[in-house]
This record gives C-alpha cells, structure tokens and sequence, in this order.
C-alpha cells in the first residue's frame, strides 16, 4: 500500500512537472524581460532600489494592501474578511493569501484554531450525520414504492450524489463568475480546492479590489462551504470503504 501511495503521488508529481515547468520557465522569462527593460527605459532607476519596492510591494499585497492609482485598498481586515478568514482557519483550508501580521493576531489565530478546529469537525459531523439520515429516511420510503431495498437505495444514493453535484460543484461556478469574473472552469476549481480544504490560495473570493461586492456573498459562501465541505467527507468516506 505504501508503494502504490508513493507511486501514485510519484506520478502526479512527473505528469504536473511535464505541464507545469514550461509554463514557470516562460514566465520567468517574461519576467526578467519586462525588468530588464524597465531599466533600460528609466535609467534614473537602479537595480537594489527596485528590487526593494518590488519586494514592498509584495509584502503588502500578502497583508491585504494593494495600489489603486495615487491611494491604497484596504479591507481584507473588515469584519467581512476577518470573518470568512476565521471560516478558513477553523475549516484548515489555509488559503495562504492572508494571514495575521502582528504577534497578538499571531497567538489569537493559534488559540482561536485549537478550540475551533474541533468545533468545526464537530459540527461537520453533526451536518454529515443529517444528511445521512435524509438519504436513509428517503431510501425507506422508495423501499415501500419499489418493494425492493437494492433498488431503492442505488437510487437514492445516485439522487443525493446529483444533488450534491449541483448544490456544491456545478452551479457554484455560475455564481462565481458573475461575482469574481472567473471562468467556469476556474469556479469548478476553485470550488473542489476549497470543499476539499487543499485551499492553494491563488483562487478566493472576494479578494478583488476593483470589484462591489453585496453584503450577503460572503456569509453565503461561508455556508456554501459548511454544507459542501460535510457532503465532500461523505462522498470520500465512501471512497475510502471502497479502497479498503
């Protein structure tokens, strides 16, 4: 089992190298031109000086600040933000693109995840166990219909999956890309890295600095992601009895 495992994360490293290394290597290229010529272009500038902002202004974007014209964008710290930061924290999805940058927010994020964490998987849990008992409770009244266990149960386990499909993966996306200007395929995405707490972090939401966004999206998606993240475990529950 340890050798298929190695093997199989093997393979997945070789097949994203293959598709992802000429890509990195392009835009690192693209980079150091476009640098080279900010320089050649502005001889008043020097290399250290702007290796400096450059570095400045990665630090800032990291905590939330951004450049708009000759003034600056907060509110990844909002009540909003702070929120749905809190949602990712305790769900360990991670995303990365923002994180505390004081000492004190420090300590607090490490205190609020060790109490929070297991809340979360409590309440995961609590939700899974509902849901679980929906389908079941549906299965016995189509057993009644259909005068056959088998039968009503394939059926509706192949319902609450379709349902489950749509609720937390395929419409989704559409609300995405009203929202957030994405794709669909970076919705869909977006929308398994997060159910699936792999949280890479370079797809979030409401992070866009030139985009309105309505009070309710936030605290929608902080639901979306409850439900979808217990409706996910059960779906690789049963994956996992399957492997086994």
């Amino acid at each position: 089992l340890l050798a298929v495992y190695v093997g199989y994360v093997g393979l997945g490293a070789g097949v994203l190298q293959a598709l992802e290394r000429p890509a990195e290597v392009q835009a690192a290229q693209h980079l150091l031109q476009q640098h080279w010529e900010l320089l050649g272009n502005h001889t008043c500038l020097q290399g250290p000086a702007l290796q400096r902002l450059i570095e400045g202004i990665i630090q800032a974007y990291k905590s939330g600040i951004t450049l708009q014209g000759n003034t600056t964008s907060l509110g990844r710290w909002d009540f909003s933000g702070s929120f749905f930061f809190s949602i990712s924290a305790i769900t360990t999805i991670g995303y990365g693109n923002l994180s505390p940058s004081t000492a004190a927010g420090r300590i607090f994020c490490i205190l609020f995840a060790l109490f929070g964490i297991p809340l979360n998987l409590v309440l995961l849990n609590e939700i899974g166990q509902l849901m679980l008992l929906g389908v079941q409770h549906c299965a016995h009244h189509l057993e009644e219909v259909f005068h056959g266990q088998k039968k009503a149960s394939f059926l509706i386990k192949t319902c609450a999956l379709v349902t489950g499909l749509l609720l937390f993966l395929l419409l989704p996306p559409f609300l995405f890309s009203d929202k957030e200007g994405w794709s669909y395929e970076e919705g869909f995405y977006y929308s398994f890295i997060t159910l699936s707490t792999i949280g890479f972090g370079d797809y979030v939401i409401g992070m866009n600095p030139d985009r309105t966004y309505p009070g309710w999206y936030k605290n929608v998606i902080s639901l979306w992601i409850l439900f979808g993240m217990a409706w996910l475990a059960l779906v690789i529950k049963f994956c996992i009895n399957f492997l086994e």
